[in-house]
């Protein structure tokens, strides 16, 4: 059956990563066709908004999103992306393999994935003033004083739901028993200072792991999840965190393989995903046709898993792997001196 994706090249130097590998994409003759919705400043230009119904509508008829990066006015698309289609599982993988250099020691062995609540917590962005505040007359546990006396200021609004915890821990896991590697899922929070917000999160997430006995279950405080994260992380398969924790450290997670152009992304919905590369737009090498492709490459492998090419995922992962090991076509974060679409030429020549 044919599917239908929606790309936003994105900004700066993320263009230079999906132009090759859409086209290696295209190459392959799968059942997939391409759509191309304006967004961002060309939409501003054309329509007078960064995300017009068009666009919307072309997202909205599509069967997944492929998104590149963004840094300006196309932040809009991913907005709607994420809240609009309820895109509520952020999933960050983590997996070295040979040819990787990775700033550790021994890192054989690394596959976890970090599954990252995707639209609450912090990211409700209810902020304001603290004289907003000046009606409740509840002390802080550790201030001892109400909100008014604690002088000029600003606050911020931290939500854990019980529908949305329950979602993304029972996501979690699914995805554990999927991988089939450890069947493990650690969850990660700061219940010991966060009583109600991050200890409701725990208090879910061990209710979720009553019901699903059949997978292991363990949980850390985030300050020490991440010192383990770093000293041992072959000992972690699946972990669930709220959003802020799972922002912070998928980033981490992507320094011990050595470099954010490896670390690819999938946001999962209930009835929608899109797919975003996490390197970011990196504006300082835009231009240079020197972005490592690695993280748009294992993106689209994770997006067309998705949309039921689960053996072109496998060959592409496996293909990306080679040209790893061969080492002859890496780009310069990663030790060598090849381009971006030099680099992405090699893995279609090993598919």
């Amino acid at each position: 059956m044919l599917k239908q994706v929606a790309v936003i090249e994105g900004d700066d130097a993320a263009p230079e990563a999906m132009r090759p590998v859409i086209q290696l994409l295209q190459n392959q003759n799968l059942p997939v066709s391409l759509v191309y919705p304006e967004v961002g400043q060309p939409a501003i230009d054309s329509a007078g908004t960064a995300f017009p119904a068009e666009a919307k509508e072309c997202i909205d008829s599509s069967d997944a999103t492929l998104f590149g990066a963004t840094s300006g006015p196309s932040g809009a698309a991913l907005m709607y992306l994420r809240w609009g289609k309820n895109t509520f599982a952020n999933v960050r993988p983590c997996r070295y393999f040979p040819g990787i250099a990775s700033p550790l020691l021994k890192p054989d062995g690394i596959d976890f994935t970090i599954v990252r609540e995707n639209l609450e917590d912090l990211y409700v962005a209810v902020e304001g003033d603290l004289s907003e505040l000046e009606f409740l007359d509840k002390p802080g546990r550790t201030t001892r004083k109400p909100i008014r006396e604690l002088g000029e200021g600003r606050y911020a609004i931290k939500a854990i739901t019980r529908e949305g915890t329950e979602r993304v821990v029972r996501f979690a896991f699914d995805l554990a028993r999927k991988r089939a590697k450890q069947n493990k899922v650690t969850c990660v929070v700061k219940h010991n200072m966060l009583r109600e917000s991050d200890g409701f999160f725990l208090e879910v997430a061990n209710e979720v792991a009553e019901v699903n006995g059949d997978v292991e279950f363990d949980h850390f405080i985030v300050d020490d999840f991440a010192c383990r994260m770093i000293r041992e992380p072959q000992r972690f398969d699946v972990i669930v965190m709220p959003n802020l924790y799972g922002d912070l450290l998928s980033d981490a997670a992507g320094g011990l393989l050595g470099s954010l152009g490896l670390a690819a992304s999938g946001c999962y919905g209930s009835d929608y995903a899109y797919f975003e590369p996490a390197h970011g737009t990196a504006p300082d090498i835009a231009g240079k046709n020197i972005i490592n492709p690695t993280a748009t490459l294992m993106t689209v492998g994770m997006m067309m898993e998705y949309l039921g090419f689960s053996e072109f995922a496998t060959r592409l992962e496996r293909a990306i792997e080679q040209v790893y090991s061969d080492g002859t076509a890496l780009t310069p974060d990663q030790g060598g001196n090849a381009s971006t679409s030099a680099m992405v030429q090699a893995v279609a020549d090993v598919l």
